[in-house]
């Protein structure tokens, strides 16, 4: 599979009326650099927002569009954006691109970065116009060596093109962009958590309120976007509001297209720009190509390791956030894994659990702790030596690490697909369960939580 695999081309015509994302792309799969992508009508977006636009215009068309976070939460960009301090006598204020995409099976933004490096330094241009930012950082995955490479060729080019740095476009307006690569932690997902990594410190998340907004980046205002939700400002401010929201198909609630993907044993895994609202089984079938000869779909997960499993039955759902919502999980980043008939459940959920532990920063109790709980009961399931009431603790600990129980949202998305794995297929699970027999008491057999 590579970053360029769009799909059947009788599906896939790009265009800048349809695809406003991924319509400069080159069929060679090299970046688009300074001049082609001007060619392209690069930074004609950009332009129009230095020239013809107030900086509270440009906040509320993006408001008006109904453009929502791209990174998995899904959080109103402008209404976002609105929360950064009017006050013009805060002079200090930072744009962060949240470039650390740590979630496993999700490829989105590496592919924007690496190929289209230009349309994320525009959509940041603009986006700091608005918000009055000084400076930027893009915070990326420091595995993305050749994103990293490429953004900062790119930086530079737009910046002898007088397009970053002092007095951008004659507009009197400065901008700083630079390019800062991570340690590698899925927690710097988490938007305080890359905040305080930034700043040097442990990528721990931060107490909500103050929020960044408020109290950010050195303690100044700040706004954190993902790479997707900035790569689709400078399409917004170029052709408007009415266009944007027709993009999508009938019956979403979520504005504009998306990046969606399928990955696992299918015949074509790829990534593609699609409208919000299309069903899981059109890019199942019609874009991945359904399951490789020889296998079949036992299970799919929406988007990202930490959504829930979804069965067959749910390709039907549409692709949006209350689409994918209504048969029970969450759509987070819209790159989907299809799982096969000869995967065993509780060996994917002991991998899977044993990531999430990992990369727990280890701040709360229940996260510190749940989590390698979760681990050393899922092993022993896997070796079938598993106890009677392993399940049900394994469900009890859903329940203690689920939404609201913990600082952030780490350990409630490493949950939900515990639970729904057990939900689908608990028959599974029963099976690792040692006969009664054989069977520890349980005071004779405690859980070292941490251990």
């Amino acid at each position: 599979m590579t970053l360029t695999s769009f799909g059947p081309a009788n599906l896939i015509k790009r265009s800048p009326e349809t695809h406003p994302l991924t319509w400069r792309l080159r069929d060679d799969g090299e970046a688009v650099w300074l001049d082609e992508y001007q060619a392209k009508n690069g930074y004609a977006a950009a332009r129009k927002a230095f020239a013809d636009m107030a900086q509270d215009d440009i906040v509320q068309t993006v408001k008006d569009a109904g453009l929502k976070g791209r990174g998995g939460a899904g959080f109103p960009t402008g209404v976002k954006w609105g929360l950064m301090p009017k006050d013009e006598s805060i002079n200090i204020r930072y744009l962060l691109c949240n470039a650390d995409e740590m979630e496993p099976n999700t490829w989105k933004d590496r592919m924007l970065m690496e190929q289209l490096p230009h349309l994320l330094i525009e959509g940041m241009l603009i986006s700091a116009r608005a918000l009055k930012t000084y400076r930027g950082y893009i915070f990326l995955r420091g595995e993305y060596t050749t994103a990293a490479k490429h953004l900062n060729r790119a930086v530079a080019e737009a910046k002898a093109a007088g397009l970053l740095g002092k007095n951008i476009l004659g507009s009197g307006f400065d901008f700083e962009l630079f390019v800062h690569t991570g340690a590698g932690r899925y927690i710097c997902g988490e938007e305080t958590a890359l905040i305080n990594s930034l700043e040097g410190r442990r990528a721990n998340p931060r107490s909500k309120p103050p929020f960044p907004a408020a109290v950010g980046v050195w303690g100044k205002p700040t706004c954190v976007n993902n790479v997707e939700t900035l790569c689709n400002v400078p399409a917004i401010i170029a052709d408007g509001v009415d266009w944007y929201k027709s993009l999508a198909r009938e019956g979403s609630e979520d504005m504009g297209t998306k990046l969606m993907g399928f990955s696992g044993k299918v015949k074509n895994p790829g990534l593609w720009e699609l409208p919000f609202g299309v069903t899981a089984r059109e890019l199942f079938e019609d874009y991945a190509g359904g399951m490789r000869d020889g296998y079949t779909l036992k299970a799919w997960q929406p988007g990202g390791a930490g959504t829930g499993f979804l069965l067959p039955e749910h390709l039907d759902a549409q692709m949006y956030a209350g689409g994918i919502g209504k048969v029970g999980t969450r759509m987070g980043t819209g790159l989907a894994m299809a799982v096969d008939n000869t995967v065993n459940m509780v060996s994917l959920l002991r991998n899977m659990e044993q990531f999430f532990s990992r990369e727990s920063c280890g701040f709360c109790t229940p996260c510190r702790d749940g989590l390698p709980w979760s681990v050393k009961l899922l092993m022993a399931i896997e070796k079938g030596e598993g106890q009677p009431g392993d399940i049900e603790t394994l469900l009890g600990l859903v329940g203690f690490l689920g939404p609201g129980k913990t600082f952030c949202a780490h350990a409630p998305g490493a949950v939900e697909p515990l639970g729904s794995a057990i939900k689908y297929f608990r028959s599974e699970f029963e099976a690792g369960i040692a006969p009664v027999s054989a069977a520890v008491p349980p005071l004779a057999r405690p859980i070292v939580v941490g251990a």
